[in-house]
Order: C-alpha cells, then structure tokens, then sequence
C-alpha cells in the first residue's frame, strides 16, 4: 500500500473511533445527567465502574496469556531447522513476521482481550452478588450447601471455567501455529516432528486443559442439582444422578487430574513422546463416555423405570419442596369450600361481597373513559385501565382508574411540528376514577374525580359524582405510560406560559389554560454546550436553533414509569401493570419489582414471558421479557411522581436475600426500608399481577404436595381460557374488594379460577391479597364430587339459554350494535360459585363507546340463570329462584319416581321451550310493538351519530320499553315461549 493509501485509511479509521467514541461518551453524559435528576448517580456509578473493571481486568488478563504463550512458542523456537521444501515455503511467512512479531502478538493478544473484556463487562450482575451475597439460611438437600453458593457464587464460577478453557484453548491454537512457522512442530524433514520446548509448552497448555476438565466436574456434580431430570419433569438430581452421576463425575475428576500429571510426566521426564500423553487422553474420553454415559444408562433402564415411583419418589418430594420455597408458595393456606344444595341462598341479595362484585371491565370501559372525559381529541386514557381502591366516608370501595394522558399519535398534523411535539403538549392532565360496581342510566360509569371543568357534563348527564378525596392537589401528568417522547419545559417566553394545561370551562373566555412547569424533574439544558449535547443526542438542530429552549429550559426524557424503575433498579423485573393513585394529594404510579434467579436447586424453572401472557397482555398490560427463572420475590415495591418524575424503590420483602445483595451493591441506601413506607402509599399496594400470573400456573400441579399423587397426575388442574373469546388466551386474573369464606374481614385481591387439567369444570379458586402488609395466597378448593362448570362452560350456558339469547339477539339492534361481554367475575359465596358478567352494547358507528346494559348471572350449577339490569336486581332473581323448590330450567324427580315441573319462572329466569310450540300470531299490537321497536333502534342511531350520550341513554330506555311490550305482545299472540319478565330499563340511580 502506497503511503498516501496508507494514511487515507488512517484517517477514515480514526474518524470511525472519533464518532463512536463521542456517541459512547455523550450517552454516558447524558445518562449521568439523568441519574443525578433523579439521585441515583450511586446506580450509574456502581455499574460502570464494575463494567469498567471487569472489561480491563478479564481483557488484560487473557492479553497476557495468550500474547505470553504466543511470544514463549516464538522464544522456544529452534535456532538451527533442517532443510526441507516445508521449511523453505515457510520461510516466507517467517520473513513477513520476524521483523514486526512484537507487534502481530500485540495486535492478537488485544484483539483476544478486548473480546474477552466485552464479554466479561456484562457480567457486572454477576460480579456484584459474589461479592455481595449472604446466606439464605436454607442448604440444598443433597449436599448440604447453603443455597446462596447457587445463587451467589455458582454463575460466576461457571463463567471464570468457561473462559479459563477459552484462553486455554486459543493459547494451544496460537502457539501451535508459532511452533509450527518457527520449526518448533515439523510434518516433514529427518528427526523428530517436534522439538523438546515445543513439545514440553503444548503438553503443559494441554494438562492445564484437563485440570480445568476435573474442575469443570466437580461443577458438574452442584449442576445435576439445577438441570431437569427428575421424572415426570421435574429439575434437580434424581435417583439415577445421585446414584451414577454423581459418583461418575467425582470419578472422572480424579481421572482428569491423573491424566493431566501423565501428559506431564511421560512426554516430558520418561519416554519423552506423545504416545502416552495421546493413550492417557483417549482413556479418559473412554472413560467419560462407560462412567458418565453408559453405566447412568444402563441404571437408568435397568434399575429406575422398572420402578420409577419407588426410585424417585424422594427427588419428587425434593423438587415439590423447593419449587414452593423458591416461588413463595410454601404458605399457601388451602380450604375446602363447603357442599351445598346447589341453590341461590335467600341471604345473597345482602351479602356484602356479592354486592362488590365489579362490574366495570377494565379493558372494555377504556373507550368509555376516552370519550367522555378526554375533553381534547389527543387526550387518551390506554387500552386498558387499571383498579385500586379508595376508602370515601368511611367505606372502603374498589374503583376503575386511568391517568389523562397525551397520546402523540392523536395529534392533529398541524399539531405535529417540533414545537408542539416537544414544548406544548407535554403533559396530561387529572386521574379519572369511577366506582367498579355502578354505572348511570346511559351504561357510562359515574365518573368521581380527574374532570376538567364542566367538560363531559354535557355529555354524559348525571353520571359524575365528583369525590373530593379521589382529587389529587397536583394533577399533571409528566411523567406516565403515553410519555414516549422528550419535553422542554420550564421556558418561559416574556412571562407567557406556553404548555397546554387544560381546556378552559366553557363559562370562562379564553378556551384553553396554559402552564409553565416548576417542579424538580428534568435536566438543566440552558447552557450551550448541554444544548449542543442532546441536539446530538437527538439529531435535532432545534435545541440550538429554537428560542423556546432558554436559560430557563429543562429536558425530560425517559419518562415512562416501567422505564424509569428498570434504569434506576436493573437488577429488577418490573411488573407488565403499573397503576397510578393518588396518595397525599400526588399522582404516583405504583409498580411492582421481583427479584429472580435461575439457580435455587430443584426449582422448577420457567419462563416468565409464556406464564405471565394471556388475553390482556399487550393490550394495556406489558409482556415481561423470555427470561428462564426458578426463583422469584415480590421484593420492592416502586414508586414514580407523575409530576417531578422522583423514582422511591421500597423495600417490601425485608427476608429476601437477593435485594439485600443488590442493595448493599450499592452503597446500601438504594432501598428505603419497609417499616418507613408511609401507610398512605401502603393503602394502595395491591396483589402483583405478574408474581400472581406464576404462582397460579406453579400451584396447578404444586398444590399437590404428595410425591405419588404428584406421579400419577391425576388432581393437576389447569388456568381456563377467556369465556367469551378462548381462541384469545388465557383468562386474566380480576381484582376484587370482597370477603372469601374463612376471611375474617374484606380484602382486595386478586383472584382467579382453575380447572382440572383437560376439563372445564370448575375444581378450585386462588386468591392473592395482604394482610398485615404479608402477602397470602389461598386456594379454595371445590368438594370432589360436585360438578361446577367452569368460566368458558358457565358463558356458553348463560348466552345460550332461550330468553337470554333472544334479549341478547334483540341487544344487537337489526346489526346496528354488537354485544361485548365483560369480566365473567367466580366468586364463591354459600358453598357454590356466583358468576357475574357484565352485558355491554357498543354501537356500530365508528370509535363507539360500549355502553353497560345489562348483567347476566348464574348461581351453582349453571341452571340458575338471570340477566337483569344491575346488580342488585340479578342477586334479588337469583335469590327468588333459591326459594323454589326446583331450577327454573328443569323438572326434578323425587324417589318414588313422579316428576315435580317446578314453580312458575321469576323475573329474569330462562325457561327451556317446548318442542310444540305453535306459531305466532300476528295481531295489530305485535305490530305497533314492531314499529316501536323500529322507531327506537332509528331513534339511538340519530343520537349515536350526533354524540350526545344524554339522549342515547333516553333511546336506549324507549328502546328497552319498547322490546318488553313486543315480548308480551309475542306471548299474547299465541307463543307458548315465557317471556322474561325482567324490565330492561337503565336505572337513573347507581345500580349496586
């Protein structure tokens, strides 16, 4: 290469390292801008300082052994080489090197270690639990070893192995091929094919190999305890590991160090060769293969399957134990729900957790948030919203809540530009709340607080109840789940506030509230070298160009609660479902963060991604990453101002041994301690999502504690898909603030039903709530003989008995709506199961909110059947049917054989027609009642297509009148089909 090449390829080289180090370097300033806004530097120090050490370290290290054995082959070489036609093609070679070698070796062994360091540097996690980590207090089962040497020390370890073969293995190649260039290792030519200091460095490098093999055996023994081989798909030794393995691989350690010493001794001290050396080897590959491989086989097939229960009846017992201590199941209280008549009990009208049963769903009612309450088009409230609970006038009360945020997508196009983008519409606005178990005449929810002026009164009529203790005295919203994009805030132009705050009440002039912000979130951007660092950063001339960004102006970036906690905690996994209350006047979302591990011996391990999915995740719920684990802890819960953005991680699980790792990793402040939670922030803690999601599917085989039941399988139950979608997934778990049997008082829990595996009958319901700030998980199992159906079972009983499916085919509007089912709520009350599930009518026209109308229910068996127009109306006809002697649906047979055909139905009962049943006359009322009908379907459409929801409400209630009096008319005329004596008139009050 010509000089001029030369240096035109060193100058493009060294502009690539400029730019890539002024991109490294400007994200780390600006990380440490960001950690030091939040005051958390001790975080972005620790990790890179360790990553630092860790890179330089490992990278000289593995430098120095392969660039040292690179330069001993170099200086062992053969002064005097013996002509052949080798050599002298090998001269060439040895031209170009010999007079740079320094610098090949060098450039190689660098090379070697800035790989290596890479590799190390993200072992940083790894690192500071070795030196960080306690004792857990609990020892492995098979060799007596705290569990923290699996935990703590066991990784690193394993990795240190891994590497040490790698240098060991590279230094082989490198210096084979020195010896090989220099004439140390010859394939031609008289004489020996090696030299004696060839021949003695590339035996040594070998023996060091098959130390490094006995150690990696000794390993291997701790890792028979954390791999899957106890049947039936269980992890951890089992009968033929602890018995053939374990002893095989101690075996073969003691053979590795022999071998090693005989490579040594016989190539180097005896016959001076490499026959022995090679015979010593191919022995222990031998061996590897008869001790390790063939004899584990052979008792695995002769001795264990012949008698497998027998054999690991006691490595089931081990896995079952440990699964349930690593995954906090160990507590688990299990009740058996009482056998009952199968009836409504007459009580359940009163029964105060029949009466909190929510209504609202989550996820249907998002729309119904947006369009009423979002006063501004870009305003958005999720896909999904999210439920806490708040105690009004002394009663405690779960409520349906969503934060107002700005959607960027919603933006018009004129509102698109940078300005607006990034200096205008920079923050939300209110937390929108609304009791879970009422909704107004309209089927909207009765919205409590987060309004902004008299916006939406219009529009929903009497369906705000304002709360002034659901009000929050800061109500902007910063930092939140739509917070995708960086703000400038805090500028202030001539005195003139310029972010988008709120819409003005319409009985005030001027239409729109402007606000400057004046927390303590954001990062300083008013000198003109950070303004020139994040137009970089950003790739946007505007930071420098814009007057909106001012001595005054402050950057907020990262801005998403999940986001925020993960940079601040990486050691965490943070909950998919963060949710925002109110707590001392201030809007915070509350997360939740686990601690995990893979390593805690006989674990069942899985996969977090596949066993938190089911039929919300991805919708308003976040999707976990595809991390292997087998040990997990609700350890920390965490909080984000959606105001200033200020990031607090509270200790919740003082006992884990994992944070207190972490937190002593770093600096031991990280964590504010449990006992200085405020309890208004405590009030507000709620069952994890997530955690719940793994211990649910965990507990539908470890409920079974008993290793031969555990065996056969046969009480393993399984989570029930979605009942009105099962192609969609999972059925999620709901939360309720209500009394189980055996509670002493009202919780809010998180609860959730199972099945048998490969049935849909109900077999038992789980429930995860605190008590005393504890958390507790109950089963509570269902008798084995009673036969209840299942979610998915109990839907399609209810929307296809004959009156239901007629209200809900007449609910459809000749294809002008469609029916939307929400949360289908089990609770278990009287010794059976209550199953309500909310009816909600959505409109054809287009971004139509669905619109709660009716509730259906089922008692028991499922032959207990209403559908009504709230709550109390649906536990009153089920508790009328409960007084009767027989279903509504069926005869029943009594001993001697006569038939009882069962009372008259009650309102809202289903009745099973008969096969006769004439033809239906039409008579001139079937016919007004038809026109009636048509009147008020054309009546809504108008008034859904206008948007006024005051007037869809009165068209709805014509409607509902409308369809009683076709029913009776029907009847009248001559079918012999009961009509459904329910009136499907929406309350004006809340329904309850």
């Amino acid at each position: 290469m010509s000089r001029r090449g030369r240096v035109t390829v060193g100058v493009l080289v060294g502009v690539f390292i400029l730019f890539t180090l002024l991109g490294w370097g400007i994200d780390a300033y600006t990380d440490y801008l960001w950690f030091d806004e939040v005051k958390k530097t001790s975080v972005f120090s620790g990790v890179l300082v360790t990553r630092l050490v860790l890179f330089l370290v490992v990278g000289a290290v593995m430098t120095l052994i392969v660039a040292g054995n690179l330069y001993l082959a170099y200086r062992l070489r053969p002064l005097l080489r013996p002509h052949s036609n080798e050599q002298v093609t090998l001269e060439r070679y040895r031209m170009i090197l010999a007079p740079r070698l320094g610098t090949w070796i060098t450039v190689t062994g660098l090379v070697i270690g800035f790989f290596a360091g890479l590799s190390a540097q993200s072992r940083w996690g790894d690192w500071m639990l070795f030196r960080n980590g306690g004792d857990f207090g609990v020892k492995d089962p098979e060799f007596n070893v705290d569990i923290s040497f699996y935990i703590f020390e066991y990784p690193l370890w394993r990795y240190l192995l891994g590497l040490a073969f790698t240098a060991v293995v590279l230094s082989v190649i490198g210096s084979l091929a020195v010896h090989y260039i220099f004439g140390g290792v010859r394939l031609q030519g008289v004489g020996d094919r090696m030299t004696t200091a060839a021949r003695a460095h590339l035996t040594t490098l070998v023996a060091i190999f098959v130390l490094l093999k006995a150690v990696a055996y000794v390993l291997d023994r701790r890792a028979l305890l954390l791999e899957q081989h106890v049947s039936p798909g269980l992890y951890g030794a089992g009968y033929t590991d602890v018995n053939a393995l374990l002893p095989a691989k101690e075996i073969l350690a003691y053979i590795s160090v022999v071998v090693a010493i005989a490579i040594i001794v016989f190539s180097n001290a005896v016959m001076r060769n490499l026959v022995w050396p090679g015979v010593s080897l191919a022995l222990l590959a031998i061996s590897a293969v008869a001790i390790g491989g063939i004899y584990p086989l052979a008792v695995q097939n002769f001795q264990v399957k012949p008698s497998l229960l027998d054999k690991e009846q006691k490595y089931i017992e081990r896995s079952i134990e440990s699964t349930r201590t690593a995954f906090a199941l160990e507590n688990t209280e299990v009740t058996q729900l009482p056998s009952s008549s199968g009836r409504p009990p007459e009580t359940l009208p009163s029964d105060t957790s029949a009466q909190n049963v929510r209504l609202i769903d989550p996820q249907i009612v998002s729309q119904a948030f947006t369009q009423s309450q979002q006063s501004r088009g870009f305003y958005d409230f999720g896909d999904k919203l999210d439920v806490d609970r708040y105690t009004v006038d002394g009663k405690t009360q779960d409520y349906v809540v969503g934060a107002r945020e700005i959607d960027d997508s919603k933006l018009t196009a004129l509102q698109r530009n940078w300005l607006n983008r990034h200096t205008v519409y920079t923050h939300g606005y209110g937390l929108v709340a609304a009791p879970a178990n009422e909704f107004c005449g309209t089927g909207l929810p009765y919205f409590a607080s987060g309004l902004i002026g008299n916006q939406g009164a219009e529009n929903t009529g009497d369906c705000i109840t304002p709360t002034a203790a659901l009000e929050a005295e800061q109500p902007r919203i910063y930092y939140g789940e739509k917070s995708t994009e960086y703000a400038i805030v805090g500028q202030v132009d001539s005195g003139k506030n310029v972010e988008f705050d709120r819409p003005q009440d319409q009985s005030t002039q001027g239409g729109e509230v402007y606000y400057t912000y004046s927390g303590e979130g954001g990062v300083e951007i008013g000198s003109f070298f950070r303004r020139m660092v994040f137009a970089i950063k950003n790739t946007e001339s505007n930071f420098l160009l814009s007057d909106a960004v001012n001595a005054n102006s402050k950057l907020m970036y990262i801005r998403e609660p999940r986001e925020r906690v993960a940079k601040v905690a990486p050691f965490l996994t943070v909950d998919g479902d963060p949710y925002p209350a109110v707590v001392d006047g201030r809007i915070k979302w509350i997360l939740d963060g686990y601690t995990t591990a893979k390593t805690y011996p006989y674990a069942q391990r899985i996969n977090l991604a596949t066993e938190t999915k089911d039929e919300l995740t991805g919708t308003g719920s976040f999707a976990l990453a595809r991390d292997d684990v087998n040990y997990m802890r609700n350890s920390v819960k965490a909080t984000v101002d959606a105001y200033d953005g200020t990031v607090t991680l509270y200790e919740f699980d003082d006992k884990d041994p994992v944070l207190k790792a972490w937190n002593k990793s770093f600096g031991g402040d990280l964590i504010v301690p449990k006992d200085q939670i405020p309890q208004s922030l405590a009030d507000h803690f709620r069952y994890p999502a997530d955690m719940f999601k793994v211990q649910r599917n965990l507990l539908t085989r470890f409920h079974v504690t008993d290793a031969r039941t555990f065996f056969s399988g046969e009480d393993f139950w399984q989570v029930p898909n979605a009942p009105d979608s099962p192609q969609s997934g999972y059925q999620p778990p709901y939360y309720l603030n209500v009394k189980l049997p055996d509670q002493n008082e009202t919780r809010f829990q998180l609860t959730a039903g199972v099945t048998p595996l490969n049935r849909e009958n109900m077999a038992a319901l789980v429930s995860g709530s605190y008590v005393a700030g504890q958390p507790r998980l109950e089963i509570f199992e269902l008798p084995d003989g009673k036969v209840v159906p299942g979610p998915v079972q109990v839907h399609q009983q209810m929307v296809n008995a004959s009156n239901i499916s007629q209200q809900l085919t007449l609910l459809n509007r000749g294809g002008q709506a469609s029916v939307l089912y929400g949360n289908l709520i089990s609770l278990p009350l009287g010794g059976d199961i209550l199953y309500v599930e909310p009816v909600y009518v959505r409109s054809s026209q287009a971004n139509a909110a669905p619109l709660l109308q009716k509730v259906l229910m089922s008692y028991g068996d499922g032959r207990y059947v209403v559908l009504e127009d709230n709550l109390q109306k649906g536990l009153e006809a089920l508790a009328a049917l409960g007084k009767s002697n027989a279903p509504p649906n069926t005869g029943t047979t009594d001993p001697g054989g006569t038939t009882d055909p069962g009372p008259t139905p009650s309102a809202g009962a289903t009745t099973t027609p008969p096969a006769n049943q004439p033809p239906t006359q039409i008579t001139p009322e079937l016919s007004q009642a038809a026109a009636a009908v048509d009147k008020a379907i054309a009546d809504l459409k108008a008034a859904q297509q206008a948007g006024d929801f005051v007037k869809q409400g009165a068209a709805l209630k014509a409607l509902d009148d409308a369809i009683n009096r076709f029913q009776a008319a029907q009847q009248a005329a001559g079918t012999s089909t009961p009509a459904t004596a329910t009136s499907t008139n929406p309350s004006p009050t809340p329904s309850g």
